[in-house]
Parts: structure tokens; sequence; C-alpha cells
């Protein structure tokens, strides 16, 4: 758990630029932001904006150009590669736009994954990836491979992928971008069902206006910075 009033994941003066021809693209401009433990969050904003690439870097994703991260008021930006892999895998969990399943694995072998990385037996990691996915209503698609599921399903099982190892913050990057409107409304309500299940903290960034009223903070991002929403 976080001190009282310091947040979990804290960004200071994030930037990020890339080299293009003689000069740099600057796509995050000193960007701050404050995560309370338990927060919903929903960052919005125009496509190439930065709020992807932001999520990226608050997600240890992706390294700033210039900046400080703070988890619980460690500075995770220090780790070396190896150190932030494995802190990522314990405390965050991620869902894409495009649900990233390996097409080779049966949903429960693809949740398995995160529990596999971290070490954890088969058996254990089995147990846990069952237990989610029927949670969600997937238990009678365990076995099946991504190509014989549907997007909602699919986007199901990504989200049990994230949520696996139990993490503290679940980031999910447009959600529900691929998805027609019932899944989007299934998927939109399943987030916050386990928001509240497992008391997570989470972070979604949407194009959808009627996602973003449903969370209890919206920022919006303009040009690699914040602006009023």
């Amino acid at each position: 758990m976080s001190e009282k009033n310091e947040p979990l994941l804290r960004a200071i003066g994030i930037t990020k630029s890339y080299a293009q021809g003689a000069g740099e693209l600057h796509i995050l401009k000193g960007v701050s932001l404050d995560i309370q433990e338990g927060e919903a969050l929903c960052i919005v904003g125009a496509s190439g904006a930065g709020k992807s690439t932001l999520l990226h870097i608050l997600g240890t994703l992706d390294r700033p150009t210039d900046g400080n991260l703070l988890f619980q008021g460690r500075d995770i930006l220090a780790y070396s590669d190896d150190e932030i892999s494995t802190f990522r895998n314990q405390k965050m969990g991620f869902v894409f736009q495009f649900h990233h399943l390996l097409a080779e694995f049966t949903a429960l072998e693809n949740v398995m994954i995160p529990c596999r990385v971290a070490g954890e037996s088969r058996a254990h990691a089995r147990v846990q990836a069952e237990r989610l996915l029927k949670q969600i209503g997937m238990e009678h698609r365990l076995d099946h491979f991504p190509s014989e599921l549907s997007g909602g399903e699919l986007q199901r099982v990504a989200i049990a992928r994230g949520l696996v190892r139990r993490p503290q913050i679940l980031f999910a990057d447009e959600p529900t971008g691929n998805l027609d409107s019932n899944n989007s409304q299934m998927i939109q309500d399943l987030f916050f069902h386990l928001k509240q299940v497992y008391g997570l903290t989470l972070v979604v960034v949407t194009h959808d206006p009627l996602f973003a009223r449903k969370f209890g903070k919206v920022l919006r991002i303009t040009d690699g910075k914040w602006s009023s929403v």
C-alpha cells in the first residue's frame, strides 16, 4: 500500500523526443501526473497528441527522454532493463486495442504466459488463468485458439491476461477501439466490475467520449502537454 497521501505512481516532467532528420520530434513536453491508489483515470486527446506514448512510459514499456517516474516513492527509471521487466510483471497489467494474443496458444495458455514468465509452475499458472477466465464468462472457451474467438472474446482474454498476476495498476490503450457498440459496452462494464473486485488502479486511453464519462478523472493531452478537458 502507498503511504498516506503519496501517489501510487508519480510522473514528473516527462519528455519524449525522437531524432527526425537534422532535428528532433517532440512527442511529450514536460508532462507531470499523480495517480492515486484505487483511482480510475482516463486520458483523452486527438491522434498524435502523445497519449499512447505517455501510457507506455507510465507502464515502463518505454523510457522517457527526460523526467522521473516514481512508484510508491521509488525511482523505477533507475532500474536496469531486467529489473524493470520483473517489476512490471509483478505490479502492472496491460490491455491494448489489438489484443496481441499469441495465435499458436489457446485462450487458457495465453493467460498463463505472465505467470510462466514470472517462474510460476505450470499447474499454479493454470489454476490462476482458469479462475480468471471463468470469472469473466469464458469457461467454455478455455481451449479455443484466438482464430476461433470473437472480437469481444479476444479482448476478454486479453483482460484476463493483464490481471492474472494481480497487478496494482492496469493500463489500457484504446481497449474498445476495435469493437462494435455491444461488445464495447460489455468490455467497459467489465473493466469497472474488475476494478471493484480487485481494488485496481485503472488508467485508460480512449477516443470514446461515452467511455471517458464513466471515469472519476479525465485528463486531455494536446500536442504533448495537458490541456483543459
